[in-house]
């Protein structure tokens, strides 16, 4: 997939981005996410299940996650992990440079605030 091509799919929604930065690392299963998403985050960003599980549905569909093996046998049936595709780690590498990109304009952009002037 050329540089266009993944263009089409950024700038990732701060859901999708911090999904794939918890799954960059390892398999993880629903609640493992939300944790870890929260872990990341410092508690700033919160998933609730229907924003993890509509945008992990969307990430399948776009084929940035995939579905996983369970862990280990004595793992819940009914638990289901997730992993970060390579064409996914693409994306979120790309996603990270753009980011990178704005940060650096930032920087530069902003300038301190003038001191008032006393009357």
């Amino acid at each position: 997939m050329d540089r266009e091509e993944l263009s089409n799919l950024l700038p990732l929604s701060p859901a999708a981005l911090h999904i794939l930065l918890s799954l960059a690392v390892e398999d993880l299963h629903g609640y493992g996410i939300m944790q870890e998403v929260k872990r990341q985050s410092a508690g700033q960003c919160k998933l609730g299940p229907g924003t993890l599980y509509d945008n992990l549905g969307r990430l399948m569909q776009s084929g940035l996650v995939k579905e996983a093996h369970k862990a280990s046998e004595k793992d819940d049936p009914r638990r289901r992990y997730y992993r970060l595709t390579a064409f996914g780690r693409r994306v979120l590498a790309a996603d990270i440079e753009r980011l990178k990109a704005v940060i650096r304009d930032a920087r530069r952009n902003l300038r301190p605030a003038e001191p008032s002037k006393s009357s």
